[in-house]
C-alpha cells in the first residue's frame, strides 16, 4: 500500500524544485511515510562483499542522505547497504543554487552540489547512534583545503569508528581539480594516508576507491594498480559523468554530473573492463543508471558484486530499492543461479 502511495505522491512531488523536492523525501522518510518491511533478503539475494554480510547486493550510493539524517528509515527501505555523505572536515554549502536539475525526457538528472554538508564533527555523531544494519561513509575534502589528501584521512578517522565502509570520493566533476587525484602518484598517496588512518581504527573496515566514468584504459590500468598495491578493499564505478551525448532535456546543457539512464552504458563498460583488469582480485561496486532488476543484474553480470541507485529513486520512488531486490532474485530464480556470487562477472567481455 506504501509503495502505490509512493508512486501517486511523485507527481506532486516533481512540482516542487528538485532540492526542494529532495528535502520533502528526506522529511517523509523520518516521518515513517516512505518505509518498506526492512531489507530484503532471501538465500539467493545474500552476499559477501569485501567481508561485509549483505542480505541483498542493492546499496544507496552516496549524495541522497548526505548528513545521517534519515539512516534508520533508509535501511527500513529495502536497501541491503546505505552510503551517507559525502563529508567533509569543516561543514560548507556547497555552489549557489541552483544546482539540482530533473532531465525528465533522459530519466536523468545533472548536480553540481560540491559537497554541500553539515561537516564530519555532526555527521559523525548521528552515526553512532544506534542501528540495524549495513552503513558505510563517503569521504569528501573542503573545497579550500590547503591539503585534500589529510581532509579525507580527517573524515575517516571521525566516522571510521562508527560505519561499516568508507569510501574515497575522488571523481565527483564538482569540486575543482578533485578529479586530478585520480592520477597515479596522488593516488598513490591519498590512498596510503587513507589506509594508515584505517589501520588505527577499532575495527579494519573495508575501504573503496569511487572513480569517474570519463577515464581511458590506461587511466583505469593505473587506478587498478594503485588499488592493489595499497590494500583497498574494492572500486565503486562510476560517479557522475561530464558527457552530454544523446541527451533531449532542455537542462542538458547545465555544468555539473550526469547521473542516471544515459550513464548505464558507459559506466558499465568501465565496469567490465575493471573486472577484466582486476581478474577477480577486488570486488566491484557498480553504479550508474541502475533502475530495473534486469539492469541491476547486468551490473552482476559485468563484474559487480553489488550495486548502488540514487537517481532512478527521483522517478520511481524509495519502493524501487525492494522491487530490486525482488526482481534480482527472480531472475536468479529462472537462470537456475542459487546464489548471486555465482553470476559476478559471467558476462563481463559483452559488455564491453
Amino acid at each position: 500500500m506504501k509503495n502505490a502511495l509512493q508512486k501517486l505522491a511523485l507527481p506532486a512531488i516533481h512540482l516542487l524544485p528538485p532540492e526542494a523536492a529532495h528535502a520533502v523525501a528526506l522529511k517523509a522518510l523520518r516521518l515513517g511515510l516512505a518505509e518498506a518491511p526492512g531489507a530484503i533478503s532471501t538465500p539467493r539475494l545474500a552476499t559477501n562483499l569485501a567481508g561485509l554480510a549483505l542480505p541483498n547486493p542493492v546499496g544507496l550510493a552516496a549524495g541522497f542522505d548526505k548528513n545521517a539524517v534519515a539512516v534508520g528509515p533508509l535501511l527500513r527501505a529495502g536497501f541491503g547497504f546505505i552510503e551517507v555523505g559525502a563529508a567533509t572536515p569543516r561543514p560548507q554549502p556547497g555552489n549557489p543554487k541552483p544546482r539540482l536539475f530533473r532531465l525528465a525526457p533522459d530519466e536523468a538528472a545533472i548536480n553540481r552540489f560540491g559537497f554541500n554538508n553539515e561537516g564530519m564533527t555532526v555527521i559523525s555523531a548521528r552515526l553512532a547512534r544506534p542501528r540495524n544494519g549495513i552503513v558505510g561513509i563517503n569521504l569528501g575534502a573542503n573545497k579550500d583545503s590547503q591539503n585534500r589528501t589529510e581532509d579525507f584521512a580527517r573524515v575517516l578517522a571521525s566516522a571510521g569508528p562508527h560505519v561499516d565502509f568508507a569510501t574515497v570520493n575522488v571523481s565527483s566533476p564538482n569540486t575543482e581539480r578533485l578529479r586530478d587525484l585520480q592520477g597515479k602518484a596522488a593516488l598513490a598517496a591519498l590512498l596510503t594516508g587513507v589506509m594508515d588512518v584505517r589501520a588505527a581504527l577499532p575495527a579494519q573496515i573495508p575501504i573503496f576507491l569511487k572513480i569517474a566514468p570519463d577515464l581511458d584504459d590506461i587511466a583505469l590500468g593505473e587506478i587498478v594498480e594503485v588499488a592493489l598495491e595499497t590494500g583497498i578493499s574494492g572500486i565503486i564505478a562510476t560517479n557522475t559523468t561530464l558527457s552530454r551525448e544523446g541527451l533531449q532535456s532542455a537542462h542538458a546543457a547545465e555544468a555539473g554530473g550526469l547521473s542516471g539512464k544515459p550513464l548505464f552504458e558507459s559506466s558499465t563498460r568501465v565496469l567490465a573492463r575493471l573486472s577484466q583488469l582486476t581478474e577477480g582480485k577486488l570486488p566491484l561496486i557498480g553504479v550508474g543508471g541502475v533502475s530495473t532488476p534486469e539492469q541491476a543484474f547486468a551490473k552482476i553480470l559485468a563484474g559487480a558484486s553489488a550495486v548502488q541507485l540514487y537517481t532512478a529513486l527521483v522517478y520511481k520512488g524509495i519502493g524501487l530499492a525492494a522491487d530490486l531486490a525482488h526482481g534480482l532474485d527472480a531472475l536468479m530464480e529462472k537462470n537456475g543461479i542459487t546464489n548471486i556470487a555465482d553470476a559476478i562477472g559471467a558476462e563481463k567481455e559483452s559488455y564491453l
